[in-house]
């Protein structure tokens, strides 16, 4: 009988032993879990979203409504860097594409799609005004148009190169003269002054480099031609 339950205590020890070690290593996986945890949502950021600044197209500071074209551009820095533009993430012209020069830059855009559909640059200290006019009097009807001087963009312009770019709705080429920044986007048919324009005077008082102003940049949202 004492033999019984001798046998019968050694067992419960023996079972008691095994729920013990059993419920140890329960314990033990579980803080292992919760350190491996508390680790990674101190080395993973909460939301990766909210601690990157949104990126828009061109740069923008703030995306641009639906219907409308982002753009950003820059005029030339003195007769050392090229003009900038881009449309939609697209960089149309700039010195990296060597498609910019001396003068006046031009890119001409679909206004319905965006696409782009020409560059080109004239120059206006050594070049002649009426390739310019030539180009300017073949833009189509709902084109959407930006410039960009580079060096000099205004010796060698007339009256009638002067009344075509105001025509596309530029107040300030009226009064752009010699190695004058300005940057502009307008349209063939704009029944009114752009409000996309910049323009700074060459001014010894007032220049940034040594003979030119100072780099102009501008940035915006163009209307979709929806018709």
């Amino acid at each position: 009988m004492f033999r019984a339950s001798g046998i019968l205590k050694l067992a419960a020890l023996i079972l008691a032993f095994l729920l013990a070690v059993f419920l140890a290593f329960q314990l033990l996986e579980i803080n292992v879990e919760f350190k491996l945890g508390s680790m990674m949502s101190r080395s993973l950021p909460v939301n990766e979203a909210q601690t990157k600044p949104a990126v828009h197209k061109c740069g923008l500071s703030k995306a641009c409504p639906p219907g409308h074209f982002a753009f950003k551009l820059a005029s030339g820095a003195a007769s050392v860097v090229g003009p900038r533009m881009c449309l939609e993430d697209k960089l149309l012209m700039s010195g990296v594409k060597n498609n910019v020069g001396r003068g006046i830059n031009i890119a001409l855009i679909n206004g319905k799609t965006g696409e782009l559909l020409k560059t080109a640059f004239y120059d206006m200290w050594a070049g002649d005004v009426a390739p310019l006019i030539k180009f300017l009097k073949e833009i189509e009807d709902g084109t959407v148009v930006m410039m960009a001087s580079f060096d000099d963009p205004a010796s060698k312009l007339n009256d009638e190169a002067r009344k075509l770019i105001a025509d596309l709705g530029s107040s300030a080429i009226a009064n752009l003269g010699f190695r004058d920044n300005w940057i502009f986007v307008g349209g063939k048919g704009i029944k009114t002054k752009s409000p996309f324009e910049q323009h700074i005077k060459n001014s010894a008082d007032t220049n940034k480099y040594e003979g030119w102003p100072e780099v102009l940049e501008m940035e915006g949202c163009v209307p979709q031609r929806q018709d």
